[in-house]
């Protein structure tokens, strides 16, 4: 779900991430038809990201 959110409405996603100051840079970037395919490359990585840092803390909070 938040992978169609990264590709639709990349500024979204950082604000559901917890990167409200990301988002309005993203928003502002998505403004531009050309900064559209940058944002939400941008925001599919922050996600990728986001689910790594989950899962190391997941991994290291079971110790």
């Amino acid at each position: 779900m938040r992978l169609i959110i990264a590709i639709f409405l990349p500024f979204l996603l950082f604000f559901t991430i917890g990167r409200p100051f990301a988002g309005l840079i993203c928003l502002v970037l998505q403004l531009t038809v050309l900064g559209w395919i940058p944002a939400a490359i941008w925001a599919a990585y922050a996600l990728s990201q986001y689910k790594t840092d989950k899962k190391i803390e997941a991994a290291l909070g079971k110790r």
